[in-house]
């Protein structure tokens, strides 16, 4: 099921468009808290975005262009401001429609269908994000960001890391995660997931992050 996030302040606007979405099968979440709307982003990992300009805090201009460091989800602007500039704004931000308000919800369905129609065709819907602690582990290019920086990570960095933050908050065996790295008989031994934790805790301090994994003595390790 398709996955729709609604940022807009407007809570009679919001809802109705809820309503209408749910009416077509889709799911809808609609963002209150508009301090952590990109935190809430990137939990919710929707499949497409309706964001408007006018909002608490930050514009849609500003969450706009914190989601396109992340991610290239659909968005669609949904706004009273109606000038070219505004139009052009939302578009080199890296908008894929604008809408201007009042709009008919059918024009609106039929928008959110197209671009969910050409945007998945080819694209796998499924999760593509993980995030904890504003660390983010980006599925689809084996990259983790935190804050403004990013670090690319190799296929083992990569699996040790994913294995962490999906069991967040659970000791992970050094035995469970070896046997998670061993892919075509190429066993990984001990000494080699050692130098991998090594490296992968060295791009994380990089990132600014210190103690991200931590070591439990005689039963691996742990992100809380």
């Amino acid at each position: 099921m398709f996955k729709i996030l609604i940022i807009e302040d407007d809570t009679k606007m919001r809802e109705i468009i809820l309503e209408n979405i749910r009416r077509w099968g889709f799911e809808g979440y609609g963002i209150t808290d508009f301090d952590n709307a990109f935190k809430d982003f990137i939990n919710y990992d929707p499949h497409l975005v309706l964001l408007d300009i006018n909002l608490p805090s930050y514009d849609g201009f500003y969450w706009c262009g914190k989601i396109r460091e992340v991610s290239k989800v659909p968005i669609i602007f949904i706004s009273s401001r109606n000038t070219n500039m505004d139009i052009i704004m939302a578009i080199n931000m890296g908008g894929d429609d604008f809408i201007q308000k009042p709009f008919s919800l059918d024009v609106l369905m039929a928008k959110i269908n197209a671009l969910l129609r050409r945007t998945y065709d080819y694209i796998s819907s499924e999760v593509n994000l993980i995030e904890h602690n504003d660390v983010i582990l980006n599925l689809k290019d084996s990259t983790v960001s935190y804050k403004n920086t990013k670090s690319e990570l190799t296929k083992n960095e990569f699996k040790i890391l994913y294995m962490l933050m999906k069991d967040k908050g659970v000791i992970v065996s050094r035995d469970s995660i070896m046997r998670g790295l061993w892919e075509d008989e190429n066993f990984v031994d001990d000494n080699t997931l050692t130098v991998n934790i090594n490296r992968l805790r060295k791009k994380l301090e990089d990132l600014g992050l210190e103690s991200f994994i931590q070591t439990k003595k005689g039963q691996g390790y742990v992100i809380l």
